[in-house]
């Protein structure tokens, strides 16, 4: 498996894990009702999802991660 397909898969995952416990959340804790609980869970997973790319370098292709909560890149093996 290529490190793009991986990124990908590992942006998607992230994002709908919490996409799916921010709208429990929000349902549950809030007042919010119809279409906006699942706006506001989108709005928050993408915000809060690390992103994850595919770079190429000298030394072949690498797997990188971005978080909100995370200092700087790191590099994913």
């Amino acid at each position: 498996m290529s490190k793009k397909v991986k990124a990908f898969l590992y942006n998607l995952i992230c994002f709908a894990i919490l996409f799916l416990g921010f709208r429990w959340v929000i349902m549950h804790y809030t007042s919010l009702t119809g279409f906006f609980i699942p706006i506001t869970a989108f709005v928050v997973g993408t915000l809060t999802a690390p992103k994850f790319q595919a770079v190429p370098t000298a030394d072949g292709e690498k797997l990188y991660m971005k978080w909100l909560f995370l200092k700087g890149v790191k590099e994913i093996s």
